[in-house]
């Protein structure tokens, strides 16, 4: 009965981290997103992202992230640094990532830009074993008193992951795919072997102005989004529009089945805000979870205020 409990408690987490970490707002997380947009702004760039899914439920996921990209004319394209860590189940899992991004990018033409990226991280999965509950551990009358007799695995293991994309755009449109973990790295650390999945992400928007900018009002846009990934049988599918006055943002966003999402953020060109919020719409209601909370912060670093327009992409900011 004991090694029962043991394999659903782990299954349980293993189930659930069967599906990367994701955030809301995916364009304040460009480089997890795709690793070609690294230098895609034109300036040095930092953005930080924090995520709390589930805040009502005891086993809530927390991930946190933070990276740093920016573009050299000497090797023609980007380079950035990506960190991501993620607890499940009350810490009973972590799971932290360290990577290096590189970006190339090609003018196609005079308005049509292409950006090759790729991303090589590694990766450390943690079990906390002494967190885990087993038949042997319960008396019938006082609950959970007893010391278990199971012996301890869990633990750290390391892996290398490999990552790759691409991005296409010119000054209203942007498409782009990326494939992350191409070399589906062996995370069990338990016994046997479980192979991380391939996920594969496919994006494009575009951003319209309405209206022309004027000396004294500011231009209002809005661009529509959609964002398709795939893993291990996992599909979601993401769509909705942002609209942009000036520096301030709204967006309303449906992942299919699963939750609606607003966004709202101020993005002042150097300094950039943004807050989201989840509302469950699947089985697992927002009563029950809690909805998702997200926030993320970026900043622009000795930004020079005459860079070409046309050679940065015009993606949304959150």
């Amino acid at each position: 009965m004991k090694r029962v409990l043991a394999i659903i408690a782990i299954g349980i987490g293993f189930s659930a981290s069967a599906q990367d970490p994701q955030f809301t707002q995916f364009y304040a997380n460009p480089i997890y997103l795709n690793p070609a947009f690294a230098g895609s702004h034109g300036c040095p760039r930092i953005a930080m992202n924090y995520r709390n899914e589930w805040p009502s439920l005891t086993g809530n996921y927390v991930t946190y992230s933070a990276s740093y990209d920016q573009y050299f004319k000497n090797i023609s394209g980007g380079f950035g640094v990506l960190a991501m860590h993620d607890q499940q189940g009350q810490g009973t899992i972590f799971t932290s990532m360290l990577g290096a991004v590189y970006s190339y990018h090609l003018d196609v033409s005079r308005k049509f830009k292409m950006m090759f990226g790729a991303r090589a991280a590694m990766f450390n999965k943690y079990l906390d074993w002494s967190k885990l509950t087993f038949g042997d551990m319960i008396d019938p009358r006082r609950g959970f008193i007893y010391q278990t007799g199971d012996v301890q695995r869990g633990g750290s293991r390391y892996f290398f992951d490999a990552s790759a994309g691409m991005v296409g755009y010119n000054k209203h449109f942007f498409f782009g795919f990326a494939a992350h973990h191409l070399n589906r790295p062996d995370e069990s650390m338990i016994i046997g072997s479980s192979r991380l999945p391939i996920r594969m992400t496919g994006h494009m928007g575009a951003k319209i102005p309405l209206g022309s900018k004027s000396q004294y009002e500011n231009i209002t846009s809005i661009m529509p989004n959609v964002i398709y990934q795939y893993q291990n049988g996992f599909q979601e599918l993401m769509f909705g529009t942002y609209v942009q006055y000036g520096a301030f943002t709204a967006g309303a966003w449906f992942r299919n089945r699963d939750a609606f999402i607003l966004t709202i953020g101020v993005d002042t060109g150097k300094f950039r805000l943004g807050y989201s919020y989840d509302v469950t719409v699947s089985r697992l209601n927002n009563g029950v979870s809690g909805g998702s909370h997200e926030i993320s912060l970026g900043l622009l670093l000795n930004c020079k205020d005459k860079l070409p327009t046309f050679k940065t992409i015009s993606c949304p900011s959150f």
